[in-house]
């Protein structure tokens, strides 16, 4: 048993100094994320109720026509959901590199996971 613990570890321990840093935060972003219960982006289907967590990549005030919308890019390790507000233009504490847990029913927009209006959680940085 000793001795597979080790071998265990040596091989974190490679893989951590040979792996790509965008390789290894997205590692540690699918960690939390199914740590806390949320399901991966890659998972996730159209028209599913979905909680995912993960951190903002981007986030831009999307004008279109007369009602602006507060788009974000969440990226959690495996694959990107763009969070959108519908009548917003911003809200506090949504910031490219905030790390939040986000709930709704996934949509497909231009092949484009979606989720209109979340309910979200600001986390805390760690």
């Amino acid at each position: 048993m000793q001795e597979s613990g080790m071998s265990g570890y040596w091989r974190r321990l490679v893989r951590r100094l040979t792996s790509d840093v965008a390789e290894l935060d997205a590692d540690d972003l699918s960690r939390k994320a199914e740590a806390v219960g949320a399901v991966k982006a890659c998972d996730c289907k159209s028209g599913e109720e979905v909680t995912v967590l993960g951190r903002l990549r981007s986030v831009e005030l999307c004008p279109r026509d007369a009602a602006a919308t507060l788009e974000a890019e969440l990226y959690d390790g495996t694959e990107g959901v763009t969070l959108v507000w519908l009548g917003r233009r911003r809200i506090a504490g949504i910031e490219p590199g905030r790390t939040i847990k986000a709930r709704g029913r996934i949509a497909v927009r231009d092949g484009r996971k979606v989720l209109y209006n979340p309910y979200y959680e600001l986390q805390n940085a760690s």
